[in-house]
């Protein structure tokens, strides 16, 4: 595929700057004078905003998800979070360390991300609690049982700790599938986040693709009622593998350790 020429980059790069900084303003200035559902509007306002200067499209397909459900999905990239909130704006669980990222993560703070302490079981137990409150509040919430980052052409087995809130509460699972195309279909490699690769190479991956698009595909919600959080874990898995075209044993691959994860998720 030909690069985005670099007056292009520049200019996207640009406006992404204006917007992450009028998104600070309206969460510093409007967002604690707004309720729930408007708070809701605006995270899927400004993910399809940023998603449009990024020449990102989305498709999203599938069933409507179900107020206060768990969200399972596969992990590629940074970009994940932005097209799932394009589609359905959600609370995230996010590693501690994006805290600590300049901005994004004073803004990740601001929008309902729960963070946790990698390595920490026992901070672990704390985050259920707090998706257990964000569930019964009738809040959706997504995590990335993968335990990490992959580049999008296989699925890594799914660590099952945080789907224990949907068990203790009763809320339903909802698989998503998450994918990048270029326009010919083809998978598109560039958004991957994954390895030693750096946010900004990763960054600087995407603004040189000149577009993609981004499938966002939702499959039947599972009821967590009378199963255990690893066959709930196992059956989400398999559900997005088979959406992903996963079919053999190859591309399904065992979980990494969680200490090296991105995004963390307990088994």
């Amino acid at each position: 595929m030909t690069p985005t020429p670099r007056p292009i980059r520049l200019y996207r790069g640009l406006i992404l700057a204006f917007r992450l900084f009028s998104i600070a303003v309206v969460l510093a200035v409007a967002y604690p004078l707004i309720g729930d559902r408007p708070r809701l509007r605006l995270k899927q306002r400004y993910s399809r905003k940023i998603l449009r200067t990024l020449a990102i499209g989305i498709a999203g397909d599938g069933e409507a998800w179900a107020p206060g459900c768990l969200v399972v999905a596969n992990h590629v990239s940074w970009l994940d979070i932005l097209a799932l909130n394009a589609v359905h704006p959600v609370a995230f669980v996010s590693k501690a360390e994006v805290r600590e990222w300049p901005l994004v993560g004073w803004i990740a703070a601001k929008v309902d991300t729960v963070f946790l302490r990698r390595g920490s079981r026992g901070h672990a137990k704390i985050v259920n609690g707090e998706i257990d409150a964000l569930l019964d509040g009738g809040k959706t919430v997504a995590i990335f049982p993968e335990g990490t980052t992959t580049d999008g052409t296989h699925l890594l087995g799914f660590h099952a700790a945080l789907l224990q809130p949907a068990v203790e509460t009763g809320h339903p699972i909802q698989p998503v599938a998450l994918s990048y195309h270029h326009a010919d279909g083809s998978r598109c490699l560039a958004p991957a986040y994954v390895g030693e690769t750096t946010l900004l190479q990763s960054f600087t991956a995407v603004l040189a693709c000149r577009s993609m698009l981004v499938r966002v595909r939702t499959l039947p919600a599972i009821d967590p009622q009378n199963a255990g959080r690893r066959e709930l874990a196992r059956a989400a898995r398999a559900a997005i593998a088979a959406k992903l075209g996963f079919h053999d044993i190859s591309a399904v691959q065992s979980p990494v350790p969680l200490p090296g994860a991105r995004y963390d998720s307990v088994a």
